[in-house]
């Protein structure tokens, strides 16, 4: 009986303390994760971050609370400054950003205070895009020789550094602008507001932020779309197909290796990263939950529905090959850091 009576608590210990490990609660359980994002309310990023952040809490263990906090100070910087080296590496605070994450680190930029190759990726919802240069009809610019003939030219972005600056940047480069004016200071939307108030000439967009923010313009015919940029190369938006792509303007192999690094730059998309130091488990974690996110069903038509763009994604290990295989040729560098800034443009 005594035998008996001690197998049967140890079978009792086993059950109820043996497979304790698998009785704990998630990690992420009435936790709350932060996402810091490098851009300010409203814009194409919030958007697209919001696009992603409901459904990956669905695929989280323990289903946290998400939280967002802007922080669009220099571009995107002070953002992921921030998550490299003040949060805490818990696996409670994720970056949300675009391409400046890693064309700002490539470039050396001044403020950069985080290495790309130490940041644990997660994924990317967006790793294709369409831009577009585009003109507003009371400009007088329906016609690239037109665009070309007039100095000072007034080019609205949102600051010096940021993606959409340098993209304009990069247009203004090889169609030969004479001259061009960068008008900075504001959100994407408020560029919209500046070109209807004169304020600005022109603009970069994508096809997709095109549709949804300005179809008067498309509808009533507003606007002249000078050129754009496929990216990944061949990936055109099907309204806007008949738009001349940058690459033919390049004059040169410069200028095509140029054209070469600002597409691996975009690829990298809205990416979404962890600081160093994160335990392994937790990235994983995270990394699993992102890619059962991005394979959601549930997935494409919220991200649709809030960003208003069809969703081109990269899994967590895709990203992060894209960011280690970044070109960092010193010449092509030398050039960008020259579009990036704030001088004239380059000499061709």
């Amino acid at each position: 009986m005594k035998t008996i009576f001690v197998s049967t608590m140890f079978v009792v210990f086993l059950l109820f303390f043996g497979n304790s490990g698998y009785a704990q609660a998630p990690f992420y359980q009435d936790k709350t994760i932060t996402v810091i994002l490098g851009g300010p309310p409203a814009g194409s990023a919030d958007l697209r971050t919001r696009g992603v952040i409901n459904i990956f809490r669905k695929h989280i263990p323990g289903n946290p609370t998400i939280v967002m906090q802007y922080m669009g100070a220099g571009g995107g910087r002070q953002a992921a400054n921030h998550v490299y080296g003040v949060a805490k590496p818990d696996g409670l605070t994720v970056g949300s950003m675009g391409a400046a994450l890693v064309t700002n680190a490539v470039l050396g930029a001044t403020g950069v205070q985080y290495d790309i190759d130490k940041l644990a990726y997660l994924g990317t919802p967006d790793s294709a895009q369409h831009y577009l240069f585009i003109t507003h009809r009371y400009a007088g610019f329906d016609t690239l020789e037109k665009l070309r003939s007039t100095a000072g030219v007034r080019i609205g972005a949102q600051s010096v550094g940021h993606p959409v600056y340098i993209t304009g940047r990069l247009f203004a480069y090889l169609l030969g602008l004479k001259d061009p004016k960068f008008v900075v200071g504001f959100t994407g939307p408020e560029i919209d507001i500046a070109i209807d108030r004169r304020e600005a000439d022109a603009r970069v967009n994508t096809g997709d932020s095109m549709i949804r923010r300005n179809r008067e313009w498309l509808e009533k015919g507003l606007i002249d779309i000078h050129a754009g940029i496929e990216i990944p190369k061949g990936e055109r938006h099907p309204k806007f197909a008949q738009v001349p792509d940058l690459e033919t303007f390049a004059k040169s192999d410069r200028e095509k290796k140029i054209l070469q690094m600002f597409r691996a730059f975009r690829l990298a998309g809205q990416n979404f990263f962890l600081p160093p130091g994160v335990p392994a488990e937790r990235v994983q974690t995270l990394r699993d939950a992102m890619r059962k996110t991005l394979s959601d069903a549930e997935f494409l038509k919220e991200y649709q529905k809030v960003s208003g763009e069809k969703p081109t994604p990269l899994m967590p290990e895709v990203l992060e090959k894209v960011v280690r295989e970044l070109p960092r040729d010193a010449e092509a560098v030398g050039i960008f850091n020259k579009l990036a800034g704030a001088d004239p443009l380059p000499g061709r």
